[in-house]
């Protein structure tokens, strides 16, 4: 699979994201913290949703003191969420913004690192649910939402074991794959008919929670933090990238 980098030391102007409204998945920690504070930086009102309320709130709060536009929180378990409960989210919003012009699905499990022969079924479900079927339903129901902007984007959270597989990371890598597959087919299927834009974003070593838990042997300050990946971030979101659809990039 050919990857693709955004432009190098790309940065947004200030203010450059304006009057769009962006929905981050999985904002209350790690890269999507990072992602909503550095969207509303740049003007964007930031809808943060995610499971823990003091995280989501601490984010809101951080956004708020900055002097940006007023966030909104959304509590959702996308482990648990019933299909109805997405759709109840979309009318929701709906009431609220009459458009939205980004959705970043960053929330993501890890799952078991075993062999698949080895792989718990319950276990293997509940990340493909969240990393595949969650996306799937909740694109699907904010798609009214984002035909109305004048260009949307949708940012779809890769991983190098989605790319090239790698042994022992079972329903996580499987995941990344089909989010891949995903990406590469809504894309298609939007690209003469909508001006919503499709790409997937592998962040690559970043300093998380989640890759520290994935290599506890690794020392994390040799990855940088999410703060320091954020330009592809921007990149994408921005109207820098309008045309760019059906890409796998890399954050660096």
């Amino acid at each position: 699979m050919k990857t693709v980098r955004a432009p190098q030391g790309y940065q947004a102007k200030p203010g450059y994201l304006a009057g769009k409204n962006i929905l981050v998945t999985g904002a209350g920690d790690g890269i999507g913290r990072a992602a909503a504070k550095t969207y509303a930086d740049h003007g964007a009102t930031v809808l943060l949703l995610g499971r823990t309320a003091s995280k989501l709130e601490a984010v809101y709060d951080e956004i708020e003191a900055a002097g940006n536009a007023k966030p909104a929180i959304i509590e959702m378990d996308l482990s648990s969420a019933p299909p109805q409960s997405y759709l109840n989210l979309a009318d929701a919003l709906a009431a609220e913004f009459d458009h939205l012009d980004g959705l970043l699905h960053n929330a993501a499990l890890l799952g078991e690192r075993t062999p698949l022969n080895n792989a718990s079924y319950d276990k293997w479900q509940e990340v493909m649910h969240v990393n595949v079927n969650a996306q799937f339903i909740l694109t699907q129901a904010l798609m009214p939402l984002l035909q109305q902007a004048p260009s949307a984007s949708i940012v779809l959270t890769s991983s190098g074991v989605g790319r090239e597989g790698r042994a022992y990371w079972g329903a996580y890598a499987v995941s990344k794959f089909a989010t891949e597959g995903y990406m590469q087919i809504l894309a298609q299927e939007l690209e003469n008919t909508s001006r919503i834009r499709v790409n997937s974003l592998n962040p690559k070593g970043t300093n998380t929670a989640m890759r520290r838990s994935a290599y506890p042997a690794e020392n994390p300050s040799n990855n940088p933090s999410p703060d320091d990946i954020m330009g592809v971030y921007l990149f994408l979101m921005s109207d820098d990238s309008l045309g760019v659809t059906g890409q796998a990039f890399d954050a660096r």
